[in-house]
């Protein structure tokens, strides 16, 4: 490479630490630039930092090559009350084709006390085919005889297939927690998380996760160990939001698990959410201001595929949000003649039981296959705790209440859930 990777990647974070945000869209490839701007990276940066504080130190940067011409470096970043992560992908002229802000590498994880690791394998497999396959690692129980299986989903974002969040990993929490009590469980790296550069400009939320989605169903449903008619959608947050779209394109699916699918509009609950946290912090005012304004152009009657990505909510470009203004879930949840288990956390402000569940429940009342339940001290990621949740909280090891493990292996294999419960209670 005619450039150094990682001398330009210091280079941008030194530029962001001094507030030279115009300077580092200098350097943003053609591609980059159309859906970030120098004004949006001011934004999340400053949201950023105004949680964790100031920065103290910038450590040294790690690259890893993702193609002949381009190479992905992580610079962690040292601030007063924690850390972050800035992953950059440099081209072999120094320009940047990717920039996100990650979280601070974190200890190790370690599994939940509800975990029973010695009753399951876990295995990698490959969901999908060709360029955009991704891998993904099936969790399988011991013993004889088809069990029931569940496909998990994880919600919006270049998640990998944990689910990981700082030091956390909410999905490989329930993975583990239902293999443990007899459910065979597939999760899998996102293609927003394996192929971020192999992504068309104008992919959508169906792009984003009903191919693979659908890919890693009849994956589960193949293997000799899998009852095939007892295979499950899991989706967390957006993961939620697009299982009906899922199951209504491979109608083969059992039923699903809805964990705090957000059902009010995204550009609607994006200025929600940025009000709640200038709240907490009036750093963060300038914020809202930012979202407003794209939510705005999100709504207005004149957006199109064509509208710039920079002036729209997430960077997102104006066919993915054509698209998700067109899906109704609460709609499409009802259309389907599945069984449904709805969970929500009481302390979720992403995702809120006045503004999201309350649709659920409106729209699926009159349905005596649908199950509604509410964990009131668990937040976004069902994690326990209380008082008002914000970001911070996720920065803490912690893991999956144990009571929506519980719940959901109920719901999937009643049998198989009461009794691994009554096992595991005999041998304490």
């Amino acid at each position: 490479m005619t450039m150094d990777p990682a001398a330009v990647a210091m280079a941008v974070v030194e530029m962001a630490r001094n507030g030279r945000f115009a300077n580092i869209e200098e350097v943003f490839a053609p591609p980059l630039r159309a859906v970030v701007s120098a004004e949006t990276l001011r934004v999340e940066w400053e949201s950023q930092t105004s949680r964790v504080g100031p920065i103290s130190a910038i450590g040294t940067p790690v690259s890893e090559p993702v193609k002949a011409d381009l190479v992905r470096v992580s610079v962690p970043v040292t601030c007063e009350r924690g850390g972050l992560t800035v992953v950059m992908s440099v081209d072999e002229e120094g320009l940047l084709q990717g920039l996100r802000l990650a979280p601070a590498l974190a200890a190790s994880w370690t599994p939940p006390s509800y975990a029973r690791r010695r009753r399951f394998d876990e295995h990698d497999v490959t969901v999908g085919s060709g360029d955009l396959a991704v891998p993904g690692t099936l969790s399988l129980p011991h013993g004889h005889g088809p069990r029931p299986g569940v496909v998990l989903l994880s919600g919006g974002g270049p998640f990998d297939r944990d689910g990981s969040a700082g030091p956390n990993k909410p999905l490989k929490d329930l993975a583990w927690g239902l293999a443990g009590r007899g459910v065979a469980v597939l999760r899998f790296d996102k293609v927003t998380h394996a192929h971020a550069d192999r992504l068309a400009h104008d992919f959508t939320m169906s792009d984003e996760y009903v191919p693979h989605a659908v890919a890693a169903v009849r994956l589960l449903q193949r293997h000799p160990a899998v009852d095939a008619a007892r295979v499950y959608l899991a989706g967390h947050s957006m993961g939620g939001k697009v299982a009906p779209r899922v199951a209504a394109a491979e109608p083969s699916v059992a039923g699903l698990v809805l964990l705090a699918g957000d059902a009010q509009p995204m550009h609607q609950a994006a200025v929600r959410v940025v009000r709640y946290l200038a709240s907490l912090d009036p750093g963060a005012q300038a914020a809202v201001e930012v979202i407003t304004r794209q939510a705005a152009m999100v709504e207005s009657l004149h957006l199109s595929p064509d509208t710039p990505a920079a002036e729209l909510l997430f960077g997102h470009s104006g066919a993915y949000w054509l698209d998700l203004r067109g899906y109704d879930p609460v709609a499409a949840a009802a259309a389907l003649d599945k069984p449904m288990l709805i969970l929500q956390g009481g302390r979720d402000y992403q995702v809120t039981v006045a503004d999201d569940l309350s649709r659920w429940r409106e729209g699926l009342a009159d349905r005596p296959d649908v199950t509604i339940r509410v964990y009131d001290a668990d937040d976004h990621l069902f994690f326990p705790g209380s008082g008002p949740s914000t970001p911070a909280d996720y920065d803490s090891p912690q893991h999956v209440d144990p009571a929506v493990v519980a719940d959901i292996a109920d719901w999937l294999a009643p049998r198989q859930g009461r009794l691994a419960r009554l096992v595991s209670g005999f041998k304490r």
